[in-house]
């Protein structure tokens, strides 16, 4: 197996700690860098929480800060569903400093350095930071392999009726990000949503016996409170999906379609536009994930996680 270079680009939130956890645990990446960005919560925190995920994990990996607002408009956090510090009140310790620099310019430097259609990269927030990337400098679309987006919704949104939080947060650096030309992959929340952790779940996880990652990874799933959406019956792992895609793309069916992003200010911004039957004439640039094996996703999670420190 050659694991493939990969850049995750988060905003640390629950879900992306799992997410991260399952990356690091997975032998098919090979994570360079872990950018961060404002979202969940505020950038002093989802920067601190990426580096105590990272930092527990025990891999020397450069955790870098990014863009603490959206390129237009203004910041407005998830705190009502993460926790004021993001981790529904877990303490990690502190991990490793992050690097200097910013995001944007880390993300740029790794991509010119490397080969052609090369790089992976895993967005689990707003997409600030790479709209910032491929706003300033288009050519570097060349050298990604794919972007794998945790954002947007066909349907029913999580932060107003029409979008989906990340996606509503910056949804002019998505628009960039989806005109870039590189292979674009959306685990919106149509897909997400069937990643629904329920009480067998979270018991099994304990049940695995790992070490201190699989532990605070189940403080974390008994701290998140389930979600209205599932009629009280557990909480969804929106970010671990666009994980579970890159390593296990098997447990999903998708079809390409072409994708936009509603930005006029009312309340259709933040909308996801996903074509799926070509009624618009455009030529497709996503793959939409559609279905996911939620035991499949769960038994990979699970297995992963034990693996950890």
């Amino acid at each position: 197996m050659n694991p493939r270079p990969t850049i995750i680009d988060c905003d640390p939130g629950t879900d992306d700690a799992i997410a991260l956890w399952l990356a690091l645990a997975s032998p098919e990446l090979d994570v360079q860098l872990v950018s961060v960005v404002g979202g969940n919560v505020g950038l002093e925190h989802t920067l601190r929480n990426a580096r105590a995920v990272v930092g527990l994990a025990g891999r020397p990996i450069r955790v870098v800060a990014g863009a603490d607002r959206p390129m237009l408009g203004r910041f407005e956090d998830a705190a009502h569903v993460h926790g004021a510090d993001g981790l529904a009140g877990l303490v990690l310790p502190d991990g490793p400093p992050a690097a200097p620099g910013i995001a944007a310019d880390a993300i740029r430097d790794l991509l010119r350095a490397a080969p052609p259609a090369s790089v992976t990269l895993i967005a689990l927030g707003p997409a600030t930071n790479l709209g910032l990337v491929f706003a300033t400098e288009p050519a570097l679309a060349g050298k990604v392999a794919e972007i794998v987006l945790m954002t947007g919704a066909m349907a029913e949104g999580n932060i107003t009726p029409s979008a989906e939080f990340n996606a509503w947060n910056d949804p002019e650096a998505l628009q960039v990000v989806f005109g870039c030309g590189a292979k674009v992959t959306l685990a919106t929340l149509d897909v997400t949503n069937q990643a629904l952790c329920m009480p067998a779940h979270i018991a099994s996880l304990e049940a695995a016996g790992g070490g201190a990652c699989l532990n605070a990874a189940a403080r974390i799933w008994r701290s998140v409170r389930p979600s209205r959406r599932s009629a009280g019956r557990g909480h969804e792992q929106h970010d671990a999906c666009a994980v579970a895609w890159a390593v296990a793309p098997h447990l999903f069916a998708g079809r390409e379609v072409f994708a936009a992003m509603d930005c006029i200010p009312g309340p259709g911004r933040g909308r996801t536009v996903i074509d799926r039957w070509g009624r618009a004439g455009r030529e497709a640039n996503a793959l939409f994930l559609e279905t996911l094996d939620t035991e499949g996703f769960f038994d990979l999670v699970i297995r992963r996680l034990a693996t950890l420190p």
